[in-house]
């Protein structure tokens, strides 16, 4: 079975690096969260970042390893805490929790901002050049984000909720979007994602992409994951693909020579 620690040896430290990984405390309102920051330390001056949206676990040992792959690119990475610092709920109340966001919207994307806030602190950041993403819940918090109105160069969305709104505020996107989803994935069905791309299309200034995956089921870029009973299983080949074509949807927004690993 392929670990976290499969994935992260998948993008190599570069010679002559030194990559920081870090906690990071923070608050939004009253509340104390706890990120996690990535970037090479060997590194001078403002550089693109990455916002990092944790699934519906919280930021964990996944969340850590993708923003140490983003910082061994050459980025800024920075793990956003929505739920609360400590709060990294096991499978049996996962649901309960993120249900909290998904059922209080304003407060979820607040806590997006919130991240978004913290990340642009850093110095080592670019603010023209940053993209969020995210896994599962992340996916779907990536996507509410660049709904809120904010200044990201894109936004993509690793097996996420697509959710739609009436009203629409589609028009309020100012990132690029990529919808990375599964073709096998029951949480997120074709009607969901017709659905989307239906509102979408509604504005039409929008720069949107959506990419299906054959057999993927959901939580198919998150190692360990393996509850097909349930339409969630990890496929590394899925995995692999997707992480390939955020690589070379961060080289277009940010305007690089994409370096694939």
């Amino acid at each position: 079975m392929t670990t976290i620690d499969d994935v992260l040896s998948t993008v190599p430290e570069p010679a002559g690096a030194d990559i920081r990984v870090e906690r990071v405390d923070y608050v939004h309102e009253d509340a104390p969260l706890q990120g996690v920051l990535a970037k090479d330390a060997a590194v001078a001056g403002p550089r693109p970042a990455v916002l990092v949206v944790h699934d519906w676990h919280g930021v964990n040992e996944h969340v850590e390893a993708r923003v140490t792959m983003l910082a061994r690119l050459g980025y800024v990475a920075f793990g956003a805490d929505v739920y609360g610092a400590g709060v990294r709920p096991a499978d049996d109340t996962a649901a309960e929790v993120a249900g909290r966001f998904y059922g209080d919207n304003a407060l979820f994307r607040a806590r997006l901002l919130a991240g978004l806030d913290r990340l642009l602190e850093d110095p080592d950041v670019d603010a023209s050049r940053v993209v969020v993403m995210g896994y599962c819940f992340g996916g779907t918090g990536a996507l509410e984000l660049a709904r809120t109105g904010a200044a990201l160069a894109g936004a993509v969305s690793f097996h996420g909720g697509l959710i739609t709104h009436d009203p629409s505020d589609a028009h309020e996107v100012r990132a690029k979007l990529l919808v990375l989803t599964g073709g096998s994935d029951p949480v997120v069905p074709d009607e969901a994602v017709h659905a989307w791309q239906d509102e979408m299309r509604g504005a039409p200034e929008v720069d949107w992409q959506v990419v299906t995956y054959a057999d993927a089921m959901h939580a198919f870029a998150v190692p360990g994951t393996d509850a097909p009973d349930h339409g969630a299983q990890y496929q590394e080949r899925a995995d692999r693909r997707s992480w390939r074509a955020l690589q070379v949807f961060l080289a277009e927004v940010f305007d690089e020579e994409p370096t694939l690993a």
